[in-house]
């Protein structure tokens, strides 16, 4: 893990790694609630009430972390672009 996200998983009170864990994936408060579990049911088009009716270890806090460790994590890298011709 780079520095800059290191820094920002302290940040992140709701956001545990451990490799011990679901192979070390980010997870929601040590629920085995992967981040990109989350973050992947918000792109699909779910809303807070669905996500929550899903895992109702969940609270609302805890989608609204994953989706801001998310965005962190994607500012650590370089993403190849595609240039139109």
């Amino acid at each position: 893990m780079s520095t800059k996200l290191m820094e920002a998983n302290m940040k992140f009170t709701r956001i545990t790694i451990d490799p011990q864990q679901m192979g070390g994936v980010p997870c929601i408060r040590g629920l085995r609630i992967p981040v990109a579990t989350i973050v992947g049911m918000v792109a699909e088009g779910m809303n807070n009430a669905e996500i929550l009716q899903a895992y109702p270890d969940l609270k609302p806090e805890d989608i609204r972390e994953a989706l801001h460790y998310a965005a962190d994590a994607v500012l650590e890298r370089e993403l190849p672009l595609l240039i139109a011709a």
